[in-house]
């Protein structure tokens, strides 16, 4: 459908083009402004947390790269097949997560995000709910960011 529509439009436009005598030239179109990287990786981070809140793999499969390994608060390196294991068996529940602010600094086709979050979660059982620090590191493969080292540290 998006196609159709978009032919049209080039026809109209082209028709409109040749029958043009001497009108005025169309004002130039707005450029779209592409996110900023900063901000790419700002939305990454809040759809990570989404993915989190509903327990959704596919979505966090999607940020994380397969070589992502992250170190917890109790010091324990996971893996990104650990996490997915962990959400699919209900280990763990976020039932609130807020991002506070973030910094993100670009090196290239490398990124290193610190952050921080509120959140009310359970993880094996435990409330792990409180005030969260943390650093994601992403690299860009493809085209595309994907966290690829984290690490996480709760503020008693």
């Amino acid at each position: 459908m998006k196609y159709i529509a978009l032919s049209a439009a080039l026809a109209c436009c082209g028709l409109a083009t040749a029958h043009a005598d001497s009108a005025a030239p169309a004002p130039a179109a707005k450029a779209v402004k592409a996110p900023s990287v900063a901000q790419t990786l700002k939305q990454l981070e809040q759809d990570w947390a989404d993915a989190q809140k509903s327990q959704d793999v596919d979505k966090f499969g999607q940020i994380v790269a397969e070589d992502w390994s992250a170190l917890g608060y109790d010091g324990k390196r996971v893996t990104k097949q650990t996490v997915l294991e962990e959400i699919k068996a209900g280990k763990d529940k976020v039932d609130s997560i807020e991002l506070g602010a973030m910094d993100v600094k670009v090196l290239g086709n490398v990124a290193v995000v610190q952050g921080s979050d509120t959140e009310k979660s359970m993880t094996n059982g435990k409330d792990t709910s409180g005030n969260w620090v943390w650093t994601d590191v992403f690299v860009k493969r493809d085209g595309k960011w994907l966290a690829v080292r984290s690490q996480s540290a709760k503020i008693k």
